[in-house]
């Protein structure tokens, strides 16, 4: 028997996510032989429709770079060989041909790997077996190939395909997934799995409602439901092949392949409410078909042909149950009173009226509801009605435990006990402080007096002691303590971080963090890890999740350069006393060098670009250090004599901004380019006009440049200080 594994973009973006790819084949080679499609790697399909020559330049040296990470040898340049040939056939094929090439490349490099591997491995061309519009004919072709190509993995691009009439096409973006499900069909698979980065279909896109959860089984026509208005998580036509063969679509998580994941299929709906999605400023409540399985549904003694034409269904005449049943969470709410029933309309209305939004239009259609809000508020609805439908009540008492024990944590702490009374007020919520640890120990007391003292692993104490719905809440500067992160999300304790050391971690990493998060309906928050208590990261994250495609950054985000860079002038205090005062004060990293040196701006910068949507890695960034990199070797002694022999040419370079009418900053950015997003770290200089140039102190500067708004989103504030941290992890936790 057959299994067919489809793999998005993002699942074969680089050579780190190709081997989680081989891994997942491995398994499901063991059961069966597999076919395996795949999309073009991330950002190619935009770069070869796009057709700029240093675009495609910098996807042949991607793909270039994949090869000298995974092969070796004579193989490694004999793969490399075949691709610079289909690249020479890129350039050469006519101009509307030229994005059939990015499937070719990625499929025939997995290929090779496989091969490598020890697996019998036959590539088939997509461009000969699928016929665009004619499924019989296109099935025909599938099965005659296998049949006639004896292999263990067969592989083939997704999305390309060819007219009836001869000429190379495709099947329109997102057309991989629709590739896949013409295969399995073909070959009466036993398996079609749809391999993405996120944990299956969800009742909500997690982008715009955190709180959103896996639905483990949905219906084919649930599915399609949802995929038609606006789950992009699966391409819609995906759906009709499998149905009619009978197959289950399974979608689940590179990722996480162990994790939580959604099988679509024949059984009916478990629940009568499915999941909310939106296109544009048009929201859909999806509902499940007659014969949903669930407890929610009301009796029916009335075939829907006997309801009125116009007529609003009653809760006796409605077979598909739109008008609810009795109140229990998954189900539509409270839709009955003791007066009567009330229509999911009307219950829709008064759930959005309650968080302040007045719907444009609702409509009633079909097994759900359409309704149509200002795009303004789309994102408030969203969370309104996920919550009224698909969440439980919220917690009255938060556990909070938290990871360690200087500044940031006690005035944490501080602030908690402050805000109480206003706290309850305000959310409902009554915080406790249940954990405390410092670097080697620990104190537990879920009755809200933890004592600092008994030795051991503080996580797995957590883990142990912590009800679900509870926080753990980083305020160290540790390297590994984001290791258990998953841990303690796949636990339902949510995080929230002020240690950026967490967060830009490889993005394979940091992906799999949030899909933890959103596989098990726990948050995962760290505004705190750029600019204190400046509300960028979430400004940043809203721009991306509506669209709105972030073109620059412009991050002054080192307190410790913008206080030194303020203070330092030609022939005062020297630059090198400066940095010794600022580490003395605590202000710099414990190696001033890794200020210096761009680390911490690094770290920054990696974390802005992935809320902007930019799968950012540190190899990606280009850095210029304040000072050359001679001055910052050797031990902290020499570093310090380098600095101050510097001094001249540093004095100079101040000297000769300041002439112009400009100021250094140092600068984190990332810029939309042709071929993608470069990002860059160095000393710039800026004229008044510029934001940046006005800084005092320790504050922050960010400046944003996105495509829906002619001006700059300009945030400007503090970027350091303990109470300042602790205020912003505060509103994490209540968030």
């Amino acid at each position: 028997m057959f299994r067919v594994l489809k793999f998005g973009g993002s699942s074969v973006a680089g050579a780190t996510q190709v081997s989680r790819v081989l891994d997942i084949v491995e398994r499901e080679a063991a059961r069966g032989r597999v076919i395996l499609v795949s999309s073009a790697i991330a950002g190619c399909t935009d770069a070869l429709l796009g057709g700029d020559p240093a675009a495609i330049r910098e996807m042949k040296a991607r793909h270039a770079d994949m090869v000298r990470r995974l092969f070796t040898g004579s193989e490694r340049e004999e793969l490399q060989e075949r691709l610079n040939a289909l690249f020479a056939a890129l350039w050469a094929a006519p101009a509307d041909e030229r994005v059939t090439y990015g499937e070719i490349l990625s499929t025939t490099l997995l290929a090779a790997k496989l091969e490598t591997e020890g697996y019998k491995v036959r590539w088939l061309d997509s461009r000969d077996l699928v016929v665009k519009g004619d499924e019989p004919e296109t099935f025909r072709r599938i099965k005659k190939a296998v049949e006639a190509l004896e292999a263990d993995v067969y592989v083939a691009p997704g999305f390309i395909c060819r007219e009836a009439s001869g000429k190379v096409s495709t099947l329109g973006r997102g057309g991989s997934d629709y590739t896949a499900a013409l295969y399995a069909a073909a070959v009466q698979a036993e398996s079609l799995q749809i391999w993405t980065d996120v944990p299956g279909i969800m009742t909500a896109n997690p982008k715009q409602v955190p709180a959103a959860r896996t639905i483990p089984h949905i219906s084919y026509a649930a599915a399609l439901d949802m995929a038609s208005h606006g789950a992009k998580v699966l391409y819609a036509p995906t759906v009709a092949p499998a149905m009619a063969a009978g197959i289950d679509i399974e979608i689940r998580n590179t990722f996480a392949p162990d994790g939580k994941y959604t099988v679509i299929g024949a059984a009916p709906d478990p629940t009568r409410w499915i999941g909310v999605a939106s296109d544009k400023n048009v929201i859909r409540l999806v509902g499940s078909l007659p014969g949903f399985t669930g407890g929610d549904a009301p009796s029916v003694t009335k075939k829907k042909a006997d309801v009125p034409s116009g007529a609003s269904p009653s809760a006796k005449s409605d077979p598909d149950g739109l008008s609810g049943g009795a109140h229990s969470r998954g189900s539509i709410g409270p839709l009955f009173s003791d007066q009567g029933s009330v229509s999911s309309g009307e219950t829709v209305a008064k759930t959005l009226e309650d968080a302040g939004i007045k719907a444009i239009e609702i409509k009633e259609e079909g097994n759900g509801i359409n309704f149509t809000v200002k795009e303004s508020v789309l994102e408030q609805a969203l969370r309104a009605i996920h919550r009224a439908f698909f969440q439980e009540l919220p917690v009255r008492e938060v556990n909070v435990f938290i990871a360690g024990d200087g500044a940031v944590a006690n005035a944490l702490i501080g602030l908690i006990q402050e805000s109480a009374a206003a706290v309850k007020e305000r959310s409902g919520k009554v915080l406790r402080v249940a954990g405390r640890a410092n670097s080697r120990r620990y104190g537990i007391d879920l009755g809200g007096a933890p004592v600092i003292g008994r030795e051991g692993d503080y996580i797995d104490a957590v883990l142990q002691a912590a009800p679900k719905g509870s926080l753990f809440v980083d305020a160290t500067n540790s390297k590994t303590l984001y290791k258990r992160y998953t841990d303690l999300l796949q636990a339902g304790i949510g995080i929230v971080s002020s240690n950026r050391r967490s967060l830009a971690v490889p993005y394979a990493e940091y992906a799999a963090m949030h899909a933890a998060a959103r596989e098990n309906g726990a948050p995962l928050r760290y505004e705190t890890t750029v600019g204190a208590a400046l509300p960028i990261l979430e400004s940043i994250a809203r721009g991306a999740n509506s669209c709105n495609e972030v073109l620059s950054i412009e991050a002054v985000v080192s307190c410790t350069l913008n206080q030194i860079l303020g203070d330092y002038r030609p022939g005062g205090t020297s630059f090198c006393s400066l940095v010794k005062t600022a580490a003395a004060e605590g202000l710099t990293e414990t190696d001033p060098r890794t200020d210096l040196g761009g680390r911490d701006a690094l770290r920054k910068l990696l974390i802005l670009s992935r809320e902007a949507g930019v799968q950012l890695e540190e190899e990606d960034v280009a850095i210029e250090p304040v000072v050359p990199s001679s001055v910052l070797g050797g031990s902290l002694e020499q570093f310090y004599a380098a600095l101050e022999a510097y001094e001249p040419q540093w004095a100079a370079r101040v000297q000769e901004a300041s002439e112009k009418g400009f100021r250094l900053r140092f600068v984190s950015s990332l810029e939309k380019s042709a071929g993608g997003y470069k990002a860059r770290i160095a000393l710039k200089e800026v004229a008044p006009e510029h934001p940046a140039y006005y800084l005092r102190g320790t504050e922050n500067a960010i400046i944003v440049r996105s495509a829906f708004h002619p001006y700059p989103l300009v945030i400007q504030g503090p970027g350091e200080g303990a109470r300042e941290a602790a205020s912003s992890i505060l509103n994490d936790i209540l968030r």
